[in-house]
């Protein structure tokens, strides 16, 4: 009965992520999709489809981008572009694909933050990258937040250079307007196509041309695709449609010489010892029960491939070599059930004690001298605290496990399967310990601390600033504040708020988990691991 409360529970959730994606994959909605193909345009997802090899799985990243934000703009859905890994003419790459359909392919904030994130996986997995360009530039109301710092619009041209200087190959295909700053970014890739009568590139269109100057000039004499590639030599293809286009691209992304690989270590896969639909019911509902996250991993892993390190110690946290899809993996896990320590003590699932991060160190440092990706599996309430804790070293045991892995020369990949609160998510490889790829499951949760807990410490805080200024609380006023408070701070733990800010690249089916390892694995092979691990100096 149990079990099916938690499949239904966890089902129901996922059932909720792909409601939402429905309403994402219409970009700016169907009467801007009619007016696209009314002027001999496809989608930005249309485009898309038509690259990818045919029957081959593909990742998308950011998805969320965006998710009820700008809601005073009309919102952004998926960030205003569509950033997907996937297979053109058997190689694996990255796709970025401004959607037209939301503000003229705009640039938002996010939209910068999902550009910068797509070219990061290209870099650190030295991936090929194609640009489908079809942007109005710039969403000037929110300027301000988009154009001058460091992580802003200009970085992607920075990027362009870089990417170019370490060989990683870049194509770019103009299909609609490209404007101002946003012109560089075709020109600084290694080929540039243009599609004629719906292409066009310029620092500055015929508006601001006649504002700035005074000359009166159209669009296509100004910058099309005629002009670019028979007058400027700006573009180095002019194609007569966009499948034309896209059809010279896939050519010659099958020309693609092939570069030396990071070589992981790979045989033939294995079926998971359970199926892989079962893992529904292992997740209790709510996250609210222990479970044996051991009995989860194997829904996941080869059958017969696990090996854990250390079994008997540090019990609330698993270390494990194993095989997902072939490819040999460490596994760093968060153990969610009650378990005793080796010197008898209780100690709560999910929270990670000393003994635990001692012995996590030690498997990663293990994993980064045998060339082995991580793969770590949050549900952490965070490190254990109290005088017992402090006393016994947990700041310096919490200090290695974070070093060993901040460190790491291996590729690291995190799944957050329910709770990531506090230190925990750092220790176990959150967003700003640069996984290749961070995903969550819908049932995560995202924050400093456990929303019921955080709630009450606020309550506490403000009623005592009330009490201090003289104003009465009573019971029924304290109780609305707490209502009020856990509300917000609940929304704000979600994963979809998580998602919509970048934090994690995808909310993903669990049933999915063990093929997004396998292909983060697959595209992280592409990249030579060219430095020694180094811990520093850490307190033992």
């Amino acid at each position: 009965m149990e079990l099916q409360k938690n499949e239904d529970a966890l089902k129901l959730a996922t059932s909720n992520v792909r409601r939402h994606l429905v309403n994402i994959y219409k970009g700016g909605g169907y009467n801007r999709i009619d007016k696209l193909h009314a002027k001999g345009k496809l989608t930005a997802r249309e485009r898309i489809n038509l690259l990818l090899d045919q029957d081959t799985p593909f990742f998308e990243v950011g998805a969320f981008a965006g998710f009820g934000m700008y809601e005073e703009h009309g919102g952004c859905p998926a960030g205003g572009v569509i950033v997907i890994i996937g297979y053109v003419s058997g190689r694996q790459c990255v796709i970025v694909a401004n959607d037209s359909t939301v503000k003229s392919g705009a640039w938002f904030p996010i939209t910068a933050k999902k550009n910068l994130r797509a070219q990061e996986i290209s870099i650190e997995n030295r991936l090929p990258i194609i640009y489908l360009v079809d942007s109005a530039g710039v969403f000037l109301p929110m300027q301000d937040e988009i154009f001058p710092d460091k992580e802003h619009f200009g970085r992607m041209f920075r990027n362009n250079s870089i990417m170019s200087a370490m060989g990683i190959p870049q194509i770019a295909a103009i299909m609609g307007s490209c404007v101002a700053g946003g012109a560089y970014l075709p020109i600084l890739s290694d080929e540039a196509y243009i599609v004629e009568g719906t292409g066009s590139v310029f620092l500055a269109g015929p508006y601001l041309v006649k504002a700035a100057i005074g000359e009166d000039v159209d669009s296509e004499t100004l910058g099309g695709a005629t002009t670019h590639s028979e007058i400027s030599g700006v573009t180095d293809y002019k194609m007569p449609d966009e499948k034309s286009c896209i059809e010279a691209i896939r050519k010659s992304m099958g020309r693609l010489g092939e570069f030396e690989k990071a070589g992981f270590n790979r045989i033939e896969a294995k079926a998971p010892k359970f199926d892989v639909k079962k893992i529904y019911s292992v997740y209790p509902e709510g996250g609210k029960k222990p479970y044996d996250m051991l009995h989860l991993i194997e829904h996941i892993i080869d059958e017969d491939s696990i090996q854990e390190y250390k079994p008997g110690y540090g019990k609330t946290i698993i270390c494990a070599y194993a095989r997902i899809d072939g490819w040999a993996v460490g596994i760093v896990a968060n153990q969610r059930k009650v378990v005793k320590s080796k010197k008898g003590e209780m100690q709560f699932g999910g929270v990670i004690y000393s003994d635990s991060a001692d012995k996590s160190a030690r498997f990663i440092m293990n994993c980064n001298q045998k060339r082995i990706p991580l793969v770590f599996l949050q549900d952490v309430s965070g490190f254990m605290v109290g005088s017992r804790s402090e006393q016994g070293g947990i700041i310096k045991d919490g200090a290695k496990m974070v070093s060993a892995m901040s460190n790491s020369v291996v590729p690291k990949f995190t799944v957050i399967v329910g709770n990531s609160y506090g230190a925990g998510n750092y220790a176990m490889c959150g967003k700003a310990y640069d996984p290749r790829l961070i995903v969550s499951w819908p049932s995560a949760k995202l924050a400093v601390m456990g929303g019921a807990q955080a709630a009450k410490t606020l309550v506490q805080i403000q009623v005592a600033s009330r009490k201090k200024r003289g104003e009465a609380v009573d019971k029924e006023a304290e109780d609305a504040l707490l209502k009020k408070i856990t509300e917000r701070y609940e929304h704000q733990t979600t994963p979809y708020y998580a998602a919509a800010r970048l934090w994690v690249d995808s909310i993903i089916d669990p049933v999915n988990t063990r093929n997004v390892i396998s292909m983060g694995i697959e595209a992280a092979n592409h990249a030579p691991i060219t430095k020694e691990y180094n811990v520093g100096v850490i307190q033992t």
